[in-house]
C-alpha cells in the first residue's frame, strides 16, 4: 500500500530528517567521543534526540528554503 500523493511533502520531510539526523548524529558522536565501546548505544540516543528536533524543523523551514531556492535559481535558459 502506498501513501497518497497529497502527503508527499510530509513524507519527504520524514525521510529527509531521519536520514540527516542518522548521519549527523553518527558523525558528531564519533567526533566528540571517538570509537568508544558503547558507541552504538550513544549514537542511537543522539539520533533519537536529533530526529525529534529535525523532523519539525524540516517541516517549518522547508517553505523558507523553497522560497530562497526560487530566488536564486532561474526558470528559463535565455542566458545560455
Amino acid at each position: 500500500m502506498k501513501i497518497p500523493a497529497r502527503y508527499a511533502q510530509i513524507t519527504f520531510a520524514f525521510f529527509m530528517s531521519m536520514l540527516m539526523a542518522f548521519i549527523m548524529s553518527a558523525v558528531l558522536t564519533l567526533v566528540n567521543l571517538g570509537p568508544v565501546a558503547d558507541f552504538p548505544v550513544r549514537w542511537m540516543r543522539a539520533f533519537a534526540i536529533a530526529w525529534a528536533c529535525a523532523f519539525p524543523t524540516v517541516l517549518l523551514v522547508s517553505p523558507i528554503a523553497r522560497r530562497l531556492v526560487a530566488m536564486v535559481v532561474g526558470t528559463s535558459d535565455k542566458g545560455r
